[in-house]
């Protein structure tokens, strides 16, 4: 079966140029063109990825990428004008998977799509049965195979990238890895223009992980060089 993305972007010559993309690389498209008709078709409907544009009619796309975020589990990636830093940030604290700026390259964005949907189906346990493993350390539990995470026996709810980049960095212990590093092995792709997402999520974890996220004791950062999940 072809799988089904949703574009959200009011510009027609955008929206068909990257539809026609996408059809061509096998994919099943829905086109809409504002927030509030995006929002009720991403959330009524059976997506594997959703591209949204920042600058829509009604709801905007940072509102429309939050919302959807809260009720769903799927690749968001953002195409837009908007080249600042501060509004990537934005999109990737509200829960944005990628950020491209326009213009672009439509083969990048379904080369981008198809990373994606990729390691999603891998987190969200598309895999063979393996045996149940579980990483404990000072109080922190990681159960690897029923993706839950326990602090100081309290269950934690994670995204799936939060939990990645946790049970990757907890896999790893004591070993320093870059913004780059960890971008290119958590989401799979060229991180040149990308890494504050790196940041963000690494903050995310502290918030939910540290007793003091200020003063973290697990997810260190070794200034200059990146992060180590300290045992």
């Amino acid at each position: 079966m072809a799988t089904r993305i949703l574009i959200i972007e009011d510009e027609t010559t955008i929206a068909q140029l990257e539809r026609d993309y996408f059809e061509l690389n096998g994919f099943l498209v829905d086109l809409c063109h504002t927030g509030n008709e995006g929002l009720q078709l991403a959330l009524n409907e059976d997506y594997s990825l959703i591209i949204v544009d920042l600058q829509l009619p009604g709801m905007d796309g940072f509102e429309l990428c939050s919302q959807i975020r809260q009720n769903k589990e799927v690749p968001i990636l953002i195409v837009s004008a908007k080249k600042e830093e501060i509004d990537k940030i934005r999109a990737f604290n509200l829960g944005a998977d990628d950020y491209i700026t326009k213009p672009f390259s439509p083969s990048e964005l379904v080369a981008r799509a198809k990373a994606h949907l990729t390691r999603y189906e891998r987190l969200l346990g598309k895999k063979e049965p393996v045996q149940k493993s579980e990483i404990s350390i000072r109080g922190l539990v990681i159960d690897k195979v029923a993706h839950r995470v326990y602090v100081r026996n309290q269950e934690v709810i994670f995204t799936t990238r939060e939990f990645s980049l946790l049970e990757f960095l907890a896999s790893h212990p004591n070993r320093v890895f870059s913004k780059n590093e960890l971008f290119e092995r958590i989401w799979g792709m060229d991180s040149s223009g990308d890494i504050a997402t790196v940041t963000v999520h690494v903050r995310k974890l502290r918030e939910k992980v540290e007793i003091d996220p200020s003063n973290p004791q697990y997810i260190e950062t070794v200034w200059g060089a990146g992060y180590r999940f300290t045992v």
